[in-house]
């Protein structure tokens, strides 16, 4: 006998040991699939609905949509997607359960409006511009100095980020991006520009319920610059909970979920600790990507998405618990190859090399032999990833590094367009 129903809006693609639909189902609740449009996003037609207890498409009509998901009497309704959080804030506000609210939804989704609405707080914020004219972008560039990140107003994985020296080349990236598609397969009406942050970029994920903020994971993000691209990521680390500067970063955290209105379920954020201090890059009212929740329990025996749960719908145990600090049991990292090739892929050359790695863990191939390998220019081009995982961080941290050493031109085998 389920102990209720839960709304799982845009769900995105299943990570290798869990999802919100199963370990909601662990706790005994039934989930129900909700798209909130007739057709997906190019970016989540791999999705396919598994283990839900039915499924609900809205075409617009709102006032049916809630009809149909009433039918189940949902205890809450939880976005799994970034492009899911506005449709997830209607209908929880609507239904009149726990909810986020719409007067901050914009902001959630809108990178501009993002960082205004943290500044208005009195937090940090990087100096900005909405750009909708050429000739204004290059004034401001001027005017600021330095270097400034052209990027869409909504968008993920990093696509469409440019970072650019001169105003010639901000108003190059501005002209790139105006009227394409994002990834959400929404038409750039206009851009935002940036001052650069420079600092440690730290990548943190939470969950809240009634305002109080758990930290279920913080990591360091490496880069290095490759095929054009300054701050290419090309590591995530997993911290520890204690030190003076996650405090910092996360401290600053909970004023940003704060001012965002971010009061209850998971979020993810992007943090730069500059030498002024830490200052927000991008958050989302979602859960976090790149399977950071399997990588997190592997280290430490929980994610965010128990937290997430227990949020929900064991509100005395999360506010009970929330001020943990986790404890790392195996220090995880995710190391991405950096192609600097294209063509068709006939092999990846030095494996059994990176197999034999202390720390190694495993492979995750996002293109295989046989398929077209591109240059890496943003989280959505890395062809594999490797997984590592040890006791000992600076074992994890040192294979970290020669995974960067045995990756370049000699390592892909193939065949030029």
């Amino acid at each position: 006998m389920l102990k209720g129903r839960v709304a799982i809006v845009d769900p995105s693609p299943a990570g290798p040991t869990g999802t919100l639909v199963s370990e909601f189902g662990r706790a005994g609740y039934g989930c129900v699939y909700v798209q909130s449009t007739p057709v997906r996003p190019k970016m989540y037609e791999s999705v396919v609905p598994t283990g839900f207890v039915d499924e609900i498409v809205h075409d617009g009509d709102l006032d049916r949509t809630i009809g149909l998901l009433s039918r189940h009497e949902p205890v809450a309704v939880v976005p799994d997607s970034e492009f899911g959080v506005p449709f997830a804030d209607l209908l929880s506000e609507r239904m009149g359960l726990l909810t986020n609210g719409t007067a901050f939804s914009p902001a959630r989704r809108d990178k501009y409006r993002m960082i205004e609405t943290v500044k208005a707080a009195g937090l940090r914020g990087a100096r900005q511009l909405l750009v909708t004219d050429a000739d204004e972008l290059a004034s401001w560039h001027r005017e600021l100095g330095g270097r400034v990140v052209i990027k869409p107003l909504s968008s993920a994985g990093s696509q469409g980020v440019h970072y650019c020296d001169t105003p010639e080349q901000a108003v190059r990236a501005y002209r790139s991006l105006i009227g394409t598609e994002n990834i959400f397969s929404v038409r750039n009406e206009a851009v935002v520009a940036q001052e650069y942050l420079v600092g440690t970029e730290y990548s943190v994920n939470t969950v809240s319920r009634n305002g109080r903020h758990h930290l279920c994971d913080i990591w360091t993000a490496t880069q290095i610059t490759a095929n054009g691209v300054l701050d290419l990521c090309d590591g995530l680390v997993l911290l520890p909970h204690r030190g003076e500067r996650v405090d910092t970063v996360f401290a600053y955290c909970e004023q940003v979920l704060d001012a965002m209105g971010i009061r209850h379920g998971p979020a993810h954020l992007d943090v730069k600790l500059t030498p002024s201090g830490p200052c927000l890059i991008e958050v989302g009212a979602r859960m976090g990507g790149g399977w950071t929740d399997h990588y997190a329990r592997m280290g430490t025996g929980e994610s965010q998405l128990n937290w997430t749960v227990d949020a929900y719908t064991d509100p005395e145990r999360f506010l009970a618990r929330h001020q943990e600090r986790y404890q790392v049991r195996e220090f995880i990292a995710g190391a991405p190859m950096i192609s600097p090739v294209e063509g068709t892929l006939r092999a990846y050359r030095g494996l059994e090399e990176l197999k034999r790695l202390e720390s190694y863990h495993g492979l995750r191939t996002f293109v295989q032999p046989g398929g077209r390998i591109r240059r890496t220019v943003d989280d959505l081009t890395y062809p594999l990833l490797v997984e590592l995982r040890h006791e000992v961080p600076d074992v994890v941290l040192r294979d970290l590094a020669t995974v960067r050493y045995l990756d370049g031109e000699r390592f892909y085998d193939v065949e030029q367009p």
